[in-house]
């Protein structure tokens, strides 16, 4: 499990599951074009996330989604985090919805070349200990899709 003591994480996610969100948000952010999840509830045995949407997602775009994410979470491609000073990360990625409050010091998490973003979260060492990714529901209402999902063994 990746942690940096400096950063340490502000709420004890499950390390597969908040790796597999990270995925999830990379995924929706390669297929969709939107942004990132801003509102989510990560937990071990379920967890969702809102994406804003200017139009619902068909059945075949949600199996692309959960195809992808299982893609790249059986690639077996390493985690790792880098803890830098906020103006270094802001070199790298975008951290406009970082707030001011965060400080100085960004931590960063790669999931492989696949993701990168900042989070004082726990994650797994390697994507081969997440398990497979289930997307159990989605619902999409005013332009916020809610997806819930898993994982399994």
């Amino acid at each position: 499990m990746i942690e940096t003591s400096s950063l340490s994480p502000k709420k004890d996610y499950f390390a597969p599951m908040h790796t597999a969100e990270h995925i999830l948000n990379q995924t929706m952010v390669r297929v969709f074009g939107c942004a990132r999840s801003k509102t989510n509830h990560i937990e071990k045995n379920k967890s969702k996330c809102d994406y804003f949407l200017p139009t619902a997602p068909s059945k075949e775009q949600m199996h692309e989604v959960e195809q992808l994410v299982n893609e790249v979470i059986s690639s077996r491609v390493s985690v790792r985090a880098e803890v830098l000073t906020r103006a270094e990360a802001e070199k790298r990625i975008d951290l406009s919805s970082l707030p001011p409050e965060a400080g100085d010091q960004v931590r960063l998490v790669y999931v492989g070349a696949y993701d990168v973003c900042p989070c004082i979260g726990k994650h797994v060492e390697n994507t081969a200990e997440i398990g497979r990714f289930k997307i159990i529901s989605y619902d999409y209402a005013d332009g916020r899709l809610r997806i819930r999902f898993k994982l399994e063994n």
